[in-house]
């Protein structure tokens, strides 16, 4: 059954080629949303604030069930996002929402992986980087409470969620 109804839905992108995609959608006059934050990147010889995805390899599309051929002949799309065996969709207000939420000032920051106190982590950046921790609390997404192996006690440390991944 073919559905005519618009809905939002989550187009998996090639790796680092959301910005191309959502250009060549733009092209094809298929309306689409990418979340962009801006990011401070640093290099050897100079910093420069870049908008950089929110969510890394997705694009966001606002098609009817006709249209998803014309989206995976796009250049940079990969697939449809699918969810218990059906292509995913979402809701109009989940977009608005992340709109909204990008309108404002606030730094945002995705986490890739759910952490909880007493998991072993390890530091990926930062004065402790390399080290092997305990996860004693999260304070905020910026202020954890570690527990550093190597020297015994636990520390607070003003890093970033995303320095720190869950030890396999």
């Amino acid at each position: 059954m073919i559905d005519n109804a618009y809905k939002w839905y989550p187009i998996y992108t090639k790796s680092r080629a959301e910005k191309k995609a959502f250009q060549e959608l733009q092209r094809k006059n298929i309306t689409c949303y990418l979340p962009l934050r801006k990011e401070l990147k640093q290099w050897s010889d100079r910093k420069k604030w870049v908008e950089e995805p929110l969510f890394k390899s997705y694009v966001f599309v606002y098609i009817s069930s006709r249209e998803y051929s014309e989206v995976l002949m796009t250049q940079g799309i990969s697939r449809f996002v699918y969810f218990s065996g059906k292509i995913a969709s979402m809701p109009q207000k989940q977009i608005d929402d992340l709109k909204l939420l990008l309108a404002g000032n606030d730094e945002l920051e995705i986490i890739e992986h759910e952490l909880e106190a007493g998991e072993k982590v390890l530091v990926n950046a930062g004065p402790f980087k390399g080290m092997i921790a305990e996860l004693v609390s999260i304070k905020s997404k910026r202020s954890l409470v570690l527990k550093l192996e190597a020297l015994g006690y636990a520390i607070q440390v003003n890093t970033s969620m995303a320095y720190i991944e869950p030890l396999k």
